[in-house]
């Protein structure tokens, strides 16, 4: 049934240059496979006019390729509901394409969830991985994840890279960890970078980080950004600072601030000021209020570039940096603007936590921001989520028996204990996905002012 490129092998000889008369002849007398067959020789030849009459002969003659290709014939030239019709005619009799190409227009074109989602059962009973894979996603939306996972479920084992991956998350929101490996391998093992990084993240969660990053270096093969910053982290951490600044700077030439900004910090180490201005000046302009104060001491230090300095302190004392207003606010004094110094000076933007959580912890919480949004769910931060993970961590590491952590940190920071409590069922809910639902937006910013509360009672800087 294949025409203009479409998938799958014809079910009748394909027409050869010289065979016109002789299909000709059969055709007129009625022939529905000849006549099919002159209408891909015309349709190859370009004339789709009289390819589309021949099909339509031989659709009238029961021929179900021609009703298919009919269908494509009207969907490129707008006829929309002659190809509804000619799709239908063509799926009736079961056929998995004709019916994934209805669906798919039903859906797009008309907005017909119901009677697609009937095409795509038929056209996924059929055998279509296409079909399945579409189904299973309208049943993520509809919330019917139980039937979401089985239409997952057909198209990966069918192939369908993209459906394993999503099976291997659908697993991990319920707690059922050996199952999210199994698929997330399944779709590596099919060349899916996201799940290979996927893995990686859930093994350095789970503590085995040579485990982890041997899928990093299997995603970076498929230069994935994400898994060439971790392995920017892991080259930093053993010191090495060249295999470092490689690995950051290919994730910063995707555009990520955070690795841009690491990617400065290593040239500065490298004593490559001006590769280092080069990836802070990029961070900075992005909006990056951390790189926009290291741009700025570097441009002073290294370059003597006072204005410079002065206009990126005061880009990242607008953003909140604390430490970037004190600074703007003593520049400005030594130039005689007291007014605008004070005014830093007096009210600074408060500090912000800048201690680094453990690799593990911000590798929960990269998996549970990716859990969250990988269906235009809520958007939630991985620096707020590791921040949640990171604090009860040091919080909690003096205490030998953690069976009545609550009481003892309600009692040791004289907190309210329903704020310690929501704070231990969010961080909860990522460390043990399945426990309870994922935090909200602004759930998480609730839990994050206990949290800081918490951090000031306790003396964690």
């Amino acid at each position: 049934m294949s025409w203009q490129g479409e998938v799958g092998l014809p079910s009748v000889p394909a027409p050869r240059v010289g065979d016109e008369p002789e299909l000709m002849a059969a055709a007129q007398a009625g022939d529905a496979q000849a006549a099919h067959r002159l209408g891909k020789l015309f349709a190859q030849h370009g004339d789709r006019v009289a390819a589309r009459h021949w099909w339509e002969r031989a659709a009238a003659g029961g021929n179900v390729d021609s009703a298919y290709n009919l269908g494509i014939w009207h969907e490129k030239h707008g006829s929309l509901e002659d190809a509804v019709t000619w799709y239908e005619a063509a799926a009736s009799t079961g056929d998995a394409e004709a019916a994934t190409n209805l669906a798919l227009l039903l859906l797009e074109q008309r907005g017909d969830v119901g009677a697609a989602r009937v095409w795509f059962e038929s056209a996924a009973t059929a055998g279509s991985r296409t079909a399945a894979r579409r189904l299973a996603l309208m049943c993520e939306d509809a919330g019917e994840l139980g039937a979401a996972r089985e239409w997952h479920r057909r198209a990966a084992d069918g192939g369908d890279a993209a459906s394993a991956h999503d099976l291997g998350f659908l697993a991990y929101c319920a707690g059922q960890d050996a199952e999210a490996v199994h698929w997330w391998e399944c779709a590596a093992r099919g060349g899916h970078a996201d799940s290979a990084y996927c893995l990686g993240l859930y093994l350095h969660a789970t503590r085995d980080p040579e485990g982890a990053e041997a899928y990093y270096r299997l995603a970076a093969t498929s230069e994935h950004p994400g898994a060439a910053s971790r392995l920017g982290g892991v080259a930093l951490s053993r010191g090495d600072l060249r295999a470092a600044r490689a690995w950051f700077e290919q994730a910063a030439n995707a555009g990520r601030a955070d690795d841009q900004r690491m990617a400065g910090f290593v040239c500065v180490e490298l004593d490559d000021t001006a590769a280092a201005s080069h990836w802070f000046g990029r961070a900075a302009a992005g909006g990056d209020a951390e790189a926009a104060f290291n741009y700025a001491l570097l441009l002073i230090a290294e370059f003597g570039d006072l204005a410079g300095g002065q206009h990126w302190f005061r880009q990242a004392a607008r953003a909140g940096h604390h430490r970037a207003a004190v600074e703007l606010g003593g520049l400005l004094s030594v130039a005689g603007e007291h007014g605008e110094a004070q005014e830093w000076l007096a009210d600074p933007p408060p500090p912000s936590w800048g201690r680094p959580a453990e690799p593990e912890l911000t590798a929960r919480a990269e998996l549970a921001a990716a859990a969250t949004r990988r269906r235009d769910g809520a958007e939630l931060e991985v620096a707020d989520l590791a921040e949640v993970l990171s604090t009860w961590d040091l919080m909690t590491r003096p205490l030998h028996d953690h069976s009545d952590v609550l009481a003892w940190l309600v009692e040791r920071s004289g907190a309210h204990a329903s704020a310690v409590e929501h704070l231990a069922s969010v961080r909860g809910a990522l460390v043990r996905p399945g426990s309870a639902p994922w935090p909200s937006p602004g759930e998480l910013q609730h839990v994050l002012v206990t949290a800081r509360d918490l951090r000031w009672r306790l003396g964690i800087r």
